[in-house]
């Protein structure tokens, strides 16, 4: 499934990225590798999502949430 799916308060591993290269190379410098735990801590009504990734908090738009797929874990 893809972040965007992904439910508020809850701990996702990331699977893979299927963005342009130069914000995926960018997105894995902030720390959101292949099995990373992405925990959502807040979603807007046009999808932006807020994100906690390695203790680092930040913001992404819709458009990348749905290039990113992750699998679940759990609750937070």
């Amino acid at each position: 499934m893809t972040l965007l799916e992904g439910e508020l308060k809850q701990t996702y591993r990331l699977e893979h990225m299927e963005l342009e290269e130069d914000i995926s190379r960018r997105l894995q410098m902030l720390g959101m590798t292949e099995n990373a735990s992405i925990l959502v801590l807040n979603r807007k009504r046009d999808g932006s999502m807020i994100i906690k990734v390695r203790g680092t908090r930040f913001a992404i738009g819709r458009q990348y949430a749905l290039g990113i797929y992750v699998g679940g874990m759990g609750n937070a």
